[in-house]
């Protein structure tokens, strides 16, 4: 059962930007922290960003900061991330993840739901 659907994802040049979604059919949406994460070829899953549950608190990868900006709306069952001056070193699958606890985390074993991914692409 999908319950963490991405989408948004492509090709775009360096620089470009992309807005990645995140349908999430769960009941506990409201009061769950969410998060993105990221894994590129033959490397491990890295935390991207997190909004609490309340969309009040967030938190970005070093690499991102600055540059991608995470959201949400409660009503749409729904988180975005908003990416911009994207880089080539920013391909990779990106996921949606969803935790119990309505605070921000970075860490993979906190996020019990997981979506599919949705492959970015950053061409030079």
């Amino acid at each position: 059962q999908v319950q963490l659907v991405e989408s948004g994802g492509g090709l775009v040049q360096d620089g470009g930007s992309l807005r990645l979604s995140c349908a999430a059919s769960i009941p506990t949406f409201g009061t769950s922290g969410m998060g993105w994460f990221r894994q590129g070829p033959g490397k491990e899953r890295e935390f991207v960003a997190a909004i609490s549950s309340g969309g009040s608190a967030t938190r970005y990868a070093e690499s991102v900061k600055g540059r991608f900006s995470i959201s949400r709306d409660n009503a749409k069952r729904s988180v975005y991330l908003q990416m911009n001056s994207l880089k080539p070193e920013d391909t990779a699958v990106y996921f949606c993840a969803a935790r119990l606890s309505r605070t921000t985390s970075n860490l993979v074993s906190d996020f019990s739901s997981w979506g599919q991914g949705t492959q970015v692409t950053v061409s030079s």
